[in-house]
């Protein structure tokens, strides 16, 4: 986030007592903006020219500069291809644009997914909540094994004595 960005969302917070009251539009434009800095970020940490990452990424120079500026919100398949571009994770990219909560397992098979021009949004968010959902039964199976191996013990028996 900028400075200016950053600064904004103060004043704006300071006049309503505290509480952040812009809607879901004004959101979505801040998060478009916050990708545009980030892959802006990532293009002149790895010193690669707005043409050359468009042309990387198979788009034009004034699309990839709206998007750097948060005029735009590129698509899944648009953020692959500039993560190929940057060569750096699409789930970064996803992540970062509010596509994809951080999440464990596999990020290959995750950025496979999202970027796949063949699956509609509906059916890569259904194909990622039940991969989500095996890992989880996995894990409490596992947890589960563990517990049986070693039962907790039990507390010392008193002796009738006392």
């Amino acid at each position: 986030m900028s400075l200016a960005s950053c600064l904004q969302l103060l004043a704006a917070t300071r006049e309503t007592g505290g509480v952040i009251t812009e809607g879901p539009r004004d959101q979505a434009k801040r998060s478009g903006a916050a990708i545009g800095e980030f892959i802006r970020e990532q293009r002149q940490i790895g010193q690669v020219s707005l043409r050359q990452l468009a042309r990387l990424a198979g788009v034009s120079n004034p699309y990839l500069s709206q998007i750097e500026r948060g005029l735009r919100k590129p698509s899944a398949e648009i953020l692959q291809q500039i993560a190929k571009g940057l060569r750096i994770s699409a789930e970064q990219l996803y992540v970062r644009a509010g596509i994809l909560e951080s999440r464990e397992g596999n990020q290959e098979l995750v950025a496979a997914i999202l970027g796949d021009p063949d699956l509609g949004e509906r059916q890569k968010q259904v194909l990622l909540d039940i991969y989500e959902s095996f890992r989880r039964e996995n894990a409490r199976l596992r947890t589960d094994a563990v517990s049986m191996t070693f039962p907790p013990s039990e507390p010392a028996a008193t002796s009738a004595a006392e």
